[in-house]
């Protein structure tokens, strides 16, 4: 699953984006209004992680300008505005959830996991194929019951699968799914 994170603080950008990329997700950061809109424009997500103090324009400009190209990501403010006409205007223009800062991880994963979850499976968070079941919320797998023993880039991988079942999926296509814009992918022949 794919997220992009638009968060000009350096900090709190690089701990997003190790945390998220630890559970096993594609992170993709920017850090402006300009970046964000031509990687919105390029690529698809799954999720869109958004800021609002961000410097010349603002965040609500970033989610007016996709909701116009008709883009549904979900999209989670996370900002430092803690206003409720703030929390009402991001909502308004098409934002799916909004937490302040400061923010708990545990909390804001779970948030993450839920917004996903929505766009992806509406709203259920197992997948099934026959005996194969999936649980993308708590990242485990079964077969026949039985409980598979994963690597969380396998969960991944099985996800992806699952998710565009009896349709073909290219190695790129899972590297995109897999991997952000800045980390390597290396293709190995099977």
């Amino acid at each position: 699953m794919r997220i992009l994170i638009v968060e000009d603080d350096p900090v709190l950008a690089d701990g997003l984006t190790r945390s998220l990329r630890q559970a096993e997700f594609a992170v993709d950061c920017v850090h402006d209004v300009e970046a964000a809109d031509h990687i919105l424009t390029a690529q698809n997500y799954d999720l869109v992680i958004l800021d609002l103090g961000l410097p010349k324009l603002g965040g609500f400009d970033v989610l007016k300008r996709l909701r116009r190209r008709g883009a549904n990501a979900p999209v989670l403010i996370l900002t430092a505005r803690d206003a409720l006409s703030d929390r009402v205007k991001g909502l308004d223009l098409g934002a799916d959830d909004y937490l302040t800062k400061p923010f708990d991880l545990p909390e804001l994963e779970a948030r993450v996991r839920a917004l996903i979850r929505r766009g992806q499976s509406g709203g259920s968070s197992f997948l099934a194929h026959g005996p194969l079941i999936l649980d993308t919320s708590g990242r485990r797998a079964t077969l026949n019951g039985l409980p598979l023993e994963l690597s969380a880039r396998e969960i991944g991988v099985l996800e992806v699968l699952m998710l565009r079942s009896g349709r073909v999926v290219s190695t790129e296509q899972l590297a995109e799914q897999l991997y952000g814009w800045d980390e390597e992918f290396v293709a190995h022949a099977i």
